[in-house]
């Protein structure tokens, strides 16, 4: 196994100015399951496709463990890649798939057929060996391209959105078992993916990029937590959080006709840039619903509640009468409340809710840096 790093990576494409991953600077530690996040096209591909060697570096290096891969054939990496669609052969059988690798670089025959049998019981195989991939279902297939790289015994596995062809049942039990399967194998692992769902419940750590450039590393609490800045709390957790910009009087964030109190430290790294304002975020779960007698509550007419059984959500528009400020959720201009399922307002009432105490996060209006 070996560590990956990363080291001022920079990949601009012929016939552009700006890069596609500009300066990545990142190290994942032996046997680390390390996410790369973020939306379609921030560099995350591109990243991993660097370290595959499938894409040129146009600046910087990359080392797997203490040796430079920057310049190497992909062939003499010693990696293994699994794509998002699978790419196997229709001709061959599960079994020729998983050892065809080991078939080119001349590994003798009773050594593919050891390793490939290992491989297929670790991914419940063994009574598919004989078949080929159209005789198996959409998660079958992923397993037989897991099964491709494991035999392969690389130090490093990246994987490409490998889930994102299975329907949303089978990738929620997929996700599971390479999860623990990267834990069972302790194999280095740089996994891809646009669903922050899967790298809060897959990952040891989370990269999030946004247009080429990585915004935080941290753990999946870290992440969720305590964001950097302003785009990764908006992208982190499902629901998102609620992210509005709002006036700053008094030492309070005023928030239509309420207003958020603001620690004194938090006041005081305010600059002339940010002209009086402050960007506030909350999570759906940081609300407590109150009576409308409670000062300074948040009115928030409700549009939609999505009931899930376990939990509830209300979808609403914060009512400000005229007032400066408005509230979104990551795209949408709605804020989203976690409720108790056992009692939902109706489609067009008002709630009224505070923030818990210590549950806000402030960035600078101007930097949209955490404060």
């Amino acid at each position: 196994m070996a560590s990956v790093t990363y080291d001022h990576a920079t990949r601009i494409y012929p016939g552009t100015e700006r890069p596609a991953v500009d300066q990545l600077n990142l190290e994942v530690e032996d046997g680390e399951f390390l996410v790369l996040v973020g939306p379609s096209g921030c560099g995350k591909s591109t990243s991993l496709r660097m370290l595959a060697g499938l894409e040129d570096v146009n600046g910087g290096h990359i080392y797997i463990g203490d040796r430079d891969v920057t310049d190497v054939q992909p062939k003499d990496r010693d990696i293994a890649m699994v794509f998002q669609n699978y790419a196997l052969y229709p001709h061959m059988s599960v079994a020729d798939n998983m050892g065809f690798a080991l078939k080119i670089s001349g590994t003798p025959k009773a050594e593919i057929r050891q390793r490939v049998e290992e491989a297929a019981k670790i991914l419940d195989l063994t009574e598919y060996l004989d078949r080929k991939p159209k005789a198996l279902s959409g998660g079958q297939r992923q397993r037989v391209a897991m099964g491709r790289a494991i035999v392969r015994q690389p130090q490093v596995f990246l994987m490409d959105e490998p889930l994102s062809n299975l329907d949303a049942k089978l990738r929620v039990q997929t996700r599971t078992q390479i999860a623990s399967l990267q834990r069972r194998l302790g194999v280095t692992t740089v996994y891809v993916t646009h669903d922050q769902t899967e790298a809060l419940t897959m990952g040891d750590r989370i990269a999030v990029l946004k247009d080429g450039l990585l915004q935080q590393v941290g753990t999946p609490r870290e992440m969720y937590d305590t964001p950097s800045n302003v785009f990764v709390a908006g992208f982190i957790g499902s629901p998102a959080m609620n992210v509005g910009t709002f006036d700053v009087k008094d030492g309070k964030a005023v928030v239509g006709h309420a207003a958020v109190p603001l620690e004194r430290d938090v006041v005081s790294q305010l600059t002339d840039a940010d002209n009086g304002k402050i960007t506030v975020g909350f999570r759906p779960e940081a609300l407590d619903v109150v009576s409308s007698a409670v000062p300074d509550a948040l009115q928030v007419e409700v549009n939609l509640v999505e009931e899930l059984g376990s939990d509830a959500f209300v979808y609403g528009s914060l009512k400000t009468d005229g007032a400066a400020g408005e509230l979104h959720s990551g795209s949408s201009d709605q804020v989203i409340v976690r409720i108790d399922p056992r009692d939902v307002p109706m489609k067009g009432d008002t709630v009224y809710v505070t923030i818990k105490p210590g549950k806000s996060h402030v960035f600078s209006a101007s930097t949209g840096a955490r404060l």
